[in-house]
């Protein structure tokens, strides 16, 4: 199999020296790798020339657009999977061969667990229970799997039936051609969620529990008030299109949202955009996001 490394990068020159060394260090080495650089500023382009790394460099595109151009890279160079990830997390060495291994007829895509780096016992995007259609349970206790060791009593077989793509995520050329690109309309948060769906179309998409990659705990990051304003309303946009329960899901979406925002930022903060210059921003989400409306309305 002849696999390319992808990694989509914005403004974060020396995470991504990290991200390349780890990729390199696999003991399945890629076949090639390649860096999409949205526009960074910070002397990343010069880090990558003199490591003997190919990029491409476009505008800022965000994620969904870095995921895009990936994806047409792995066509156009006629790679038979292309291995994806962002530029702050890294794959432990044996990731890539777990990965193939696991990539086998029927399966669409072969994703990594992204642990904490600080806490590798603890995943970043702690995993969903799923319900006999394969969707994350809405309602019951527990809702969701923090832990490796929870995952491993869920999956003993050594892989699990969801997956939180572009952290070390290895897609198939075959369900590329059958499920298409991920579509840049998205521009950021909800890309990774609509493409897991298309992906499924085409074939299973599984975590394998072997395959580790390790990120850092987003948790601690704050948000800008366009990162809010994408959540919601791309979340609103892919409750209508793929989930049960939408009502139950968008009222869960909104007081997500805003207390994620709020544990982040400050609770005057999230005050300041809920009643200030910037108070149509919530509503305005809401309201294009019901209306399916997708799209990049301005830059986060």
């Amino acid at each position: 199999m002849k696999i390319l490394a992808a990694i989509v990068t914005h403004n974060r020159r020396d995470l991504l020296a990290r991200c390349v060394d780890h990729v390199r260090a696999q003991t399945r080495v890629p076949d090639d790798i390649v860096v999409i650089n949205n526009a960074s500023t910070d002397g990343t382009v010069e880090m990558l020339d003199a490591r003997g790394v190919a990029h491409i460099d476009q505008a800022n595109l965000g994620s969904a657009g870095g995921w895009n151009r990936a994806i047409a890279a792995c066509r156009d160079g006629g790679f038979d999977a292309v291995w994806l990830m962002d530029d702050d997390g890294y794959p432990d060495a044996r990731a890539l061969a777990a990965l193939e291994a696991a990539i086998g007829p029927g399966i669409a895509c072969a994703s990594s667990v992204v642990l904490r780096e600080d806490q590798p016992s603890h995943f970043v995007f702690p995993f969903p229970l799923l319900d006999r259609a394969g969707l994350p349970v809405v309602a019951g206790r527990p809702r969701k799997l923090p832990t490796l060791s929870e995952l491993e009593q869920a999956a003993p077989q050594g892989s699990y039936p969801f997956a939180h793509l572009f952290n070390g995520a290895l897609v198939s050329r075959a369900a590329i051609e059958a499920a298409g690109t991920v579509d840049t309309r998205f521009f950021m948060f909800g890309d990774e969620v609509d493409y897991f769906f298309r992906l499924r179309r085409a074939g299973e998409v599984r975590s394998v529990l072997a395959a580790r990659h390790y990120h850092p705990d987003v948790a601690q990051r704050g948000l800008t008030p366009a990162k809010l304003y994408y959540y919601l309303k791309n979340t609103l946009v892919l409750n209508r299109r793929y989930f049960d329960k939408v009502a139950l899901r968008n009222v869960l979406t909104l007081g997500v949202g805003l207390a994620r925002y709020g544990t982040r930022n400050g609770w005057g903060t999230l005050a300041g955009v809920l009643l200030g210059r910037q108070r149509r921003l919530v509503p305005l989400a809401v309201m294009r996001g019901l209306r399916g409306q997708v799209g990049p309305d301005f830059d986060g």
